[in-house]
């Protein structure tokens, strides 16, 4: 069994409050849940209204599929116009770990 993992560092367009910043988040947080069949939440800064951090996890049977999964994730992140993906950070573990 293999697990992995991948946190977004964010920083969003014009965004000017905390209400606005869940207008971005939440959709980007639904469309990875929806598109790939990954967990998905908001991880850190939540009180900071122009960043994020998006964490997305999955865990399967061989880790191709893991990595292949994570890296279609990754270029949707930083393909959306209203984020500017400023680091990924990715973690892969085995169950022998």
């Amino acid at each position: 069994m293999w697990v992995g993992f991948v946190e977004f560092d964010v920083l969003l367009g014009a965004v000017h409050s905390l209400k606005g910043k869940r207008s971005v988040v939440r959709p980007l947080v639904s469309d990875l849940r929806r598109k790939f069949e990954v967990s998905v939440a908001e991880v850190d800064h939540q009180d900071l209204h122009r960043r994020a951090v998006v964490g997305a996890g999955l865990v399967g049977a061989d880790r191709q599929h893991v990595v292949d999964v994570l890296d279609r994730v990754e270029r949707y992140v930083a393909a959306r116009p209203e984020v500017e993906l400023l680091s990924a950070r990715r973690r892969l573990l085995t169950s022998e770990d």
